[in-house]
């Protein structure tokens, strides 16, 4: 079965829903939400914290069913499912709006643009968040909210201390030209990939490497094929939770309503939990004893923080000279730091 016929069958019972929902009160309204990260996640437990929500708050008058681990859609295939209607709700990471024509979003890949995650939610949970959640609709999509995931740390075959040492290595990155940047600044060769391909492509040793936060690193047992992870926090990895934007706004005023309500509940918890998850995986990790986790001198991260950040400037043409500079302002970005 191609892509196509694939998409077809899977938004078929959606598309056929819709003449029921005025007639027949006791037949739900089913969102599929489809994600590509394990169900012990922030994303995985935001989703299925959403999935409960919905139910409660419009009285079983909508079905969330959650598909995780690529069930359905790996990451080149989602958008374009959600577009063609096969799914109404994903929460892709913000790299992947780049490919689709918001370019903007590759904002958020700028390495060390946040320094915590107080400055990250100045962007995020403000006028700048929001203006490009907007620049969606155009595409047929509507953004709802952005999710934490948290802070990336590097991990590879060999330690990575020093900027010399990424020097040649095949690092695996998202769809992204400013993580392209990112990885030539410090001398390695990026390999675009989708998530559900990397553990094979590490074990098998086509890729040498990859960037995550330590919760995706552990639940997708990168852990078992990586010997090294480096805390180095260079980036930021966030989704934004997006629905198809002709069945959003074909639903009732009232459960859209619910559904808002639901995804203000669900995000909370979902921003709540991504720094403990991360947390608990770095030491998960450690327990394993499979990698070694590293921590970086001061002296380390600023050579790192040297090679990156000339990425900033390289991607003003891309992204938007003024954007990037509103984005400093407002994270209060310091290339000294």
């Amino acid at each position: 079965m191609n892509k196509w016929q694939k998409w077809l069958l899977t938004g078929l019972a959606g598309v056929l829903v819709w003449p029921l929902w005025a007639n027949a009160e006791t037949a739900p309204i089913v969102i599929k939400f489809s994600h590509v990260v394990a169900v012990d996640t922030p994303k995985g437990k935001a989703a299925e914290k959403f999935r409960e929500l919905a139910a409660s708050y419009t009285q079983n008058r909508v079905k969330v069913e959650v598909y995780p681990n690529s069930q359905l859609y790996k990451d080149k295939e989602e958008l374009e499912a959600l577009q063609m209607g096969a799914v109404q709700m994903l929460a892709p990471s913000l790299a992947k709006f780049g490919p689709l024509g918001a370019k903007e979003f590759e904002a958020f890949d700028l390495p060390y643009l946040f320094s915590d995650y107080e400055a990250l939610h100045k962007v995020t949970q403000g006028p700048v968040g929001q203006a490009l959640l907007r620049k969606l609709e155009t595409k047929g999509i509507i953004g709802l909210s952005y999710w934490d995931n948290g802070f990336k740390q590097m991990s590879a075959n060999k330690a990575l201390r020093e900027p010399a040492d990424f020097q040649g290595l095949k690092l695996r990155i998202q769809s992204s030209k400013v993580l392209d940047a990112q990885m030539r600044a410090m001398g390695a060769m990026p390999q675009t990939m989708a998530f559900s391909e990397v553990y094979q492509a590490l074990q098998t040793g086509v890729v040498d490497g990859t960037e995550n936060p330590p919760s995706n690193f552990y639940t997708q047992k990168m852990h078992e094929v990586q010997k090294y992870l480096t805390l180095s926090n260079h980036g930021y990895l966030g989704y934004a939770v997006i629905v198809n934007k002709d069945f959003w706004m074909g639903l009732p005023g009232d459960v859209r309503q619910e559904l808002e309500k639901a995804m203000v509940e669900a995000t909370e918890y979902a921003n709540l939990i991504a720094k403990q998850e991360n947390d608990q995986a770095v030491e998960a990790v450690r327990a394993s004893g499979r990698t070694e986790v590293l921590d970086l001198t001061p002296v380390q991260r600023r050579a790192w923080q040297q090679k990156m950040v000339a990425v900033h400037t390289q991607m003003e043409d891309r992204i938007g000279k003024e954007l990037i500079a509103e984005l400093h302002r407002v994270a209060g970005f310091d290339a000294g730091r």
